[in-house]
This record gives C-alpha cells, sequence and structure tokens, in this order.
C-alpha cells in the first residue's frame, strides 16, 4: 500500500471513529466538550512523559484518558453549584488544565517532539513511518490503534444503543425507567476521552474537534433519523477526511488543517443545500408562505366584494395596489398565482372568483 493510500486510510478511521460519539454530543448540546476533552489530554500525556521519559508508554494513554474524565467531572462539580451554566464551566475548566499541559511540555519536554505545532495540529505526514505488525500485517500503527478504537466505539452504540437513544432525547423518562442518566453520560465521556487520546497523536487536537463536531452537524441538518445520522456523520468524515488530503496536497499544505477545513467546506454546503433544514430551502418555505398568504388576502378581498355595488371598483387591479399597499409587480404576480391555481380569473379588467377560489376564502375566514 503506498503512502498516500496509508495516510488516507488513517485520517478515515480517524474521522469514522470521531464521529460515532460525536453524534451524542451533537444531540445532548455538548459540543464544547469535545474541545474540552481534546485540549485537556494534553496535561496527562505531559504528565505520562514526565513519569515514564517515553511518549510511546500505554501510561500516557491512560493518563490522557483519566484527564478527559477529570474535565468531565470538573465541569460537572461546577454545574452542580447552580452558579455557572454548562457553557461557563467547560469554558472555565478546559483552559486550565490544557494551560499546565502546555506549560509542562515547554517546561520540561522541549527537547522531544510534544511541541505546541503538534499538540494543535498533528502530522498525518509521518503516519506511514510508525508501523506495527499484527497479525502477521505490517501497517501505519494508526491503523491498528484508531481501529481498535473504532471498533471500541461501534461495539459501545451497538451495545447502549436503547439506552443512549433514551438517554439523550429523555433523561427523565430513563432514569424513571431504571437506567442511569449519569452512568451512560461518564461511558460516553470515556468513549471521547479514549478517542481523542488515540486520534491526537496523529491528527492533533484542532482536528479531533472538527471531526467530532462538524459531520454529526452536517448530518443532522440532513435527518431525523438517529440511525441515519450516525452513518451520514461517518461518511461526511471520511469525505473530509480524504477530500482534506487532496486538498493538502494541492496546496502543499497542513494536511490535518485542510482536512478540518474540508469539514467546514461540507458543513456550510449542507447548511444552504439541506432539502428542509437548508438556508436556500427555508427562503424557498418563506417565499411560498408569503405567495399564499398574498393570494389568501387577495381571495378575501375578492369574497367581501363579489356581487356588491363597489365590486367594479374594489375588484380592479389598479385598486388592490392603492387599497392593499401592494406594489405594481407583487400584485400582478400575486393574481397571476391565483390564475395559476384556478381561484380567479379575468373579465372586462375585473377579477372574479371561481367556485374553488370562493371555497379557499370561506376556508380563511373560518380561521
Amino acid at each position: 500500500m503506498s503512502p498516500q493510500l496509508e495516510i488516507q486510510l488513517v485520517a478515515s478511521i480517524v474521522a469514522a471513529a470521531c464521529a460515532l460519539p460525536g453524534v451524542f454530543l451533537i444531540l445532548r448540546r455538548m459540543a464544547l466538550m469535545s474541545d474540552a476533552i481534546s485540549h485537556s489530554i494534553l496535561l496527562g500525556i505531559a504528565v505520562g512523559f514526565l513519569l515514564t521519559g517515553h511518549t510511546g508508554h500505554p501510561l500516557l494513554i491512560a493518563l490522557a484518558a483519566a484527564s478527559g474524565i477529570l474535565t468531565v467531572t470538573l465541569v460537572e462539580a461546577l454545574i452542580n453549584t447552580r452558579r455557572v451554566k454548562e457553557d461557563a464551566a467547560i469554558g472555565l475548566v478546559f483552559p486550565v488544565l490544557f494551560s499546565i499541559g502546555v506549560i509542562l511540555i515547554s517546561r520540561y519536554a522541549g527537547d522531544v517532539h510534544l511541541d505546541a505545532d503538534a499538540v494543535l495540529l498533528g502530522e498525518l505526514a509521518f503516519a506511514p513511518f510508525n508501523r506495527m505488525t499484527v497479525f502477521g500485517l505490517r501497517l501505519p500503527q494508526g491503523v491498528w490503534v484508531m481501529g481498535s478504537i473504532l471498533f471500541v466505539n461501534l461495539l459501545f452504540v451497538a451495545l447502549f444503543y436503547k439506552e443512549l437513544k433514551l438517554a439523550t432525547f429523555d433523561a427523565a423518562l430513563a432514569a424513571a425507567l431504571g437506567f442511569s442518566p449519569a452512568l451512560l453520560h461518564y461511558g460516553l465521556m470515556s468513549v471521547v476521552s479514549i478517542t481523542a487520546v488515540g486520534a491526537f497523536d496523529h491528527v492533533g487536537s484542532i482536528l479531533v474537534v472538527a471531526l467530532m463536531i462538524a459531520p454529526p452537524a452536517s448530518a443532522y441538518l440532513l435527518t431525523h433519523s438517529l440511525p441515519r445520522m450516525l452513518g451520514l456523520s461517518v461518511l461526511f468524515g471520511v469525505a473530509s477526511a480524504i477530500g482534506g488530503y487532496w486538498l493538502a496536497r494541492f496546496l502543499d499544505a497542513n494536511i490535518a488543517g485542510a482536512m478540518a477545513s474540508m469539514t467546514g467546506v461540507f458543513f456550510l454546503l449542507t447548511l444552504l443545500l439541506a432539502p428542509e433544514q437548508g438556508l436556500l430551502a427555508r427562503a424557498l418555505q418563506r417565499q411560498r408562505r408569503r405567495r399564499r398568504f398574498a393570494v389568501e388576502m387577495l381571495l378575501v378581498h375578492l369574497s367581501r366584494h363579489e356581487n356588491k355595488p363597489e365590486a367594479g371598483t374594489e375588484n380592479s387591479l389598479a385598486h388592490l395596489v392603492e387599497e392593499l399597499k401592494w406594489q405594481p409587480d407583487f400584485a400582478h404576480s400575486t393574481v397571476r398565482s391565483a390564475q395559476d391555481g384556478a381561484f380567479v380569473e379575468r373579465q372586462n379588467g375585473l377579477l372574479l372568483l371561481t367556485e374553488e377560489g370562493r371555497q379557499v376564502a370561506r376556508q380563511v375566514l373560518a380561521r
């Protein structure tokens, strides 16, 4: 397998592993927690390095995951004081832990690759050089590490799907049925921490946050089905990883940064073009509602003056412009819409209701 394919494979596995827990973070309105965890695990990595003197020691992974859990615990403790909101609690906790980690690295680990740039951006280009042999296959370490984490995430979602769904949408009902929302919450946060720790060394904290939030947010705009949202999130994440790699090649830029940018591109496209919740769809819906309301106003106006002496004046197009304060172009287009719907017809310069138009007018007046 060529280095290009191996880099894209590692990035795709990272994207899929991050997208799965990211869906539940989005649904629980806890997107900032991924940012907090992905930064605060630096403290555990720094402490682990100081204790072992090696960047590849398993203790680093354990302490980094513990830092993520510590972040969640401290945030929950602040929220439970009822003195600060959730976003403020997150903003108070993770900068402190992240800053301590940065200080420890800059002070005691300046001669190793644990520098600030690697922490924030990672370097996927080096993924093919760090290899591991498992079951006779010698592949990049990221494939085995993140592949294992992806399997754990899939297993977690599959085993606790009903519980996660119930606790996410109705925590009170979950508690009443005997589930523990708090236990599920910490289980999810543990999965987020482990995923962030595993991805941290390969892609850096910025891309971890981007892959956990942007693909699920894009999927959220396209579907109301949780299974579809999970699948679409993985697809958006993998597409961002592959597209970002080739964008980085084209621009000769940092790979992780380009992938993070692609998550934003996919989200913006979805935000604009989503068939129901996209900005363009919403604009068209507002335009249709405005047009429908104008047609209804026209039909009601015509019905009130139908068969009355003033109908010759009131039901003329010129009078509509004057009385309803419509612009001439808007008045003409509204009349055309009413004619296209077979609600009115024009005779000798006057607008006359059809039987269908009378029925619609009566329904509007009866509301």
